[in-house]
């Protein structure tokens, strides 16, 4: 899905990334799951309702010895994750405002959470700390609609061109035999 012009740059994309963050990595890339490809009015009310318990991220893959929520299966309340996810959407949108984009009409498209290092804490007993590099990049909904329009049509011209010929010339073998 590249959205690239002539020039190399990027139209209708705004990014935003946060490196070293002290949360879980399993907890992040959950919340992840649970809001990409969704708006990003959609996510920050999702998240707030986290905050709040009054929904839970449904947790797929790291679900060992997590209790069921109701409706969703498998769910906790991870309150550090949400908390920095939400900042980085804030984050995200400023950018987009910035590079002219219409803030209420963004979609999240891409949402990663990878591992970050681990830096080693305390002196004479160590233990290694948590750290998150999250990752975010939302385009405009109004510039993928238009986008799919002009795909589209090309393709149906394209596909109602090559019929035609080939009729034409099928007919036309038929009527020399």
């Amino acid at each position: 899905m590249k959205t690239e012009n002539k020039t190399g740059k990027e139209q209708h994309v705004a990014k935003a990334s946060s490196q070293s963050l002290p949360v879980s990595t399993k907890h992040c890339m959950e919340v992840c799951r649970a809001i990409r490809y969704k708006t990003t009015i959609y996510a920050k009310k999702f998240l707030n309702e986290v905050l709040t318990h009054t929904k839970a991220v449904p947790f797929r893959y790291h679900n060992k010895d997590i209790s069921h929520k109701p409706g969703i299966g498998a769910g906790r309340y991870p309150r550090k994750a949400c908390e920095e996810v939400l900042r980085l959407i804030s984050k995200v949108e400023a950018n987009a405002q910035f590079k002219g984009l219409n803030t209420s009409n963004l979609k999240i498209i891409k949402l990663l959470a990878n591992k970050g290092s681990r830096p080693l804490t305390g002196t004479r007993f160590r233990h290694s700390t948590k750290r998150t590099h999250l990752e975010i990049e939302v385009k405009e909904i109004a510039a993928l609609k238009k986008e799919e329009k002009k795909e589209s049509s090309s393709s149906n011209e394209v596909k109602n061109k090559v019929p035609k010929n080939t009729k034409k010339s099928t007919k036309a073998a038929g009527e020399t035999q």
